[in-house]
């Protein structure tokens, strides 16, 4: 399953949120080297975020290959600066596309409730909580992680509260029949949730690298929290679906809602 849209008007222009994916596309095509290496190798080794070099549980000098002709050598300090330089790199095409999308549903409604500069602290701080619980997860491990993901859980976390009811469309791949559904975000995003939970438990212990789900995991319980405090009630009160008490969606004319 995969969302396409939401049933959600858009109430301002989310400044914020296409900064924040034009950002993200600006390094994957100059610091990254559209996904080619050695560019895309480097990258991730020296703006990545490793939790052995972080915490120095993984001795200086232990190298190990990133990608073809690139070995990422530990260093002796702690990389503090990769905790925010590691939200802004991706491990490939897909990997960027599929936060891009997600960022774009989920964002401009999740920032029209806070407004785009405590937009951009709240997914920071969010993305820093990720990094936080997948550290906690392998404290030694010396796997470089990279990815939106974390921060971008923390959007979601925030968006089912604030627009449980919304109508999420998604769609279905069942072989060569495709078809689409829409369920209330509480549902999608609750499913997700606990994909990311029951996947963290089931690859404790796992050797390699993967996908970071215990990031996952904290992003959204971070921004599940953390909108509580960064919600300004006088621009959430602007947006006609927000909250248990509202209707589940939009009428068929919900696009005549003013949007600026």
């Amino acid at each position: 399953m995969f969302p396409i849209r939401d049933d959600n008007p858009q109430v301002f222009t989310p400044l914020a949120t296409y900064g924040l994916i034009g950002i993200n596309v600006i390094v994957w095509i100059f610091v990254q080297g559209i996904g080619s290496n050695p560019s895309l190798a480097s990258s991730i080794c020296t703006l990545g975020l490793i939790p052995g070099e972080l915490l120095q549980n993984v001795p200086a000098g232990t190298r190990f290959q990133v990608g073809p002709g690139t070995l990422c050598v530990l260093g002796d300090t702690s990389a503090w600066h990769t905790t925010i330089t590691s939200m802004f790199l991706h491990g490939g095409w897909l990997h960027l596309i599929g936060n891009m999308w997600f960022l774009w549903i989920f964002g401009g409604n999740v920032e029209d409730s806070m407004g785009p500069r405590r937009f951009v602290a709240f997914y920071l701080l969010c993305g820093l909580v990720a990094a936080v619980a997948q550290i906690i997860s392998n404290p030694a491990s010396a796997i470089p992680m990279v990815g939106a993901s974390g921060a971008i859980g923390g959007v979601m976390g925030a968006y089912i509260l604030l627009y449980p009811r919304i109508r999420v469309h998604m769609v279905v791949f069942l072989g060569f029949f495709v078809t689409t559904f829409a369920v209330p975000a509480v549902f999608m995003l609750g499913y997700w949730l606990l994909i990311q939970v029951f996947s963290g438990v089931a690859s404790l212990g796992a050797q390699g690298g993967g996908v970071a789900f215990w990031a996952h995991v904290g992003g959204f319980m971070s921004g599940a929290i953390l909108i509580l405090f960064f919600r300004d009630k006088t621009l959430l009160a602007l947006h006609p679906y927000h909250g248990w008490q509202k209707q589940s969606g939009p009428t068929k004319n919900w696009q005549r809602v003013s949007r600026r």
